[in-house]
């Protein structure tokens, strides 16, 4: 019941629905020759994925900020992460990330489709637009946008934490006190570095760079890989 944990457990709840939505079809598609998806299963699944995506990414921001007080202000930690700040800081990336899903998804809807329904990814992300016959512009750039602003403004937290984590520890005297706050950062550290790794490069370089194939590649690491991680590294480190 302590805060690490309990933000732990709604990131785990995250990981285990969008694995749920993901990896079976990607399963399925790899052993059946037909390889298709129902419209609205492809729409469920990007609105879906785009909650789950979102609030992981302010959730990671929030552990930043648990590890912060946990490091800097020790003593204090119980009084400064109570479990009523705890459910409203877990409740905010919830309600963006739904906001944010049901926007995207509206204006993908307004997009006009046509003959062409095949899909090059395994999953059914802002790649669908290229089924459309109409100018996907305007949901190209606001998917730009709202990503450019979660990615921002959550590796912001991050890095001040972060910044205020080193410091601290810098000023510690002790080489046991070092090892306990890198014990501390390092399974949240590495899990960062491989989720936010690969959205910024899926989400935040212009598709005309970026060959299909990486594309693919880059979805495997944050739909299945990532996934998969977090309990193993997390645990690990327990």
């Amino acid at each position: 019941h302590t805060p690490m944990y309990f933000l732990l457990s709604y990131l785990s709840f995250i990981d285990f629905c969008y694995s749920t939505m993901v990896t079976p079809k990607l399963l399925e598609n790899l052993v059946v020759e037909d390889k298709t998806i129902s419209f609205i299963g492809c729409i469920m699944q990007f609105f879906l994925a785009c909650i789950l995506a979102m609030t992981e990414t302010f959730m990671l921001a929030l552990m930043a900020y648990d590890r912060f007080v946990t490091v800097c202000n020790a003593l204090f930690h119980t009084i400064v992460m109570s479990k009523k700040l705890c459910v409203l800081l877990v409740a905010g990336p919830y309600m963006w990330g739904t906001v944010s899903s049901l926007t995207l998804t509206y204006f993908l809807l307004k997009l006009s489709f046509c003959g062409s329904n095949i899909i090059n990814n395994f999953v059914c992300d802002t790649v669908i637009v290229s089924v459309y016959c109409s100018d996907p512009t305007i949901s190209q750039e606001l998917c730009f946008v709202i990503t450019i602003f979660n990615e921002v403004s959550s590796l912001i937290i991050i890095l001040t934490t972060y910044i205020f984590i080193c410091v601290t520890v810098i000023k510690m005297s002790s080489a046991d006190g070092h090892q306990k706050a890198f014990s501390t950062c390092a399974s949240h550290m590495t899990i960062i570095a491989v989720f936010h790794g690969t959205v910024l490069f899926l989400y935040c370089v212009p598709n005309c760079k970026i060959s299909w194939l990486i594309v693919k590649v880059g979805s495997v690491f944050y739909t299945v890989v990532n996934l998969m991680l977090n309990p193993l590294i997390y645990t690990l480190r327990n």
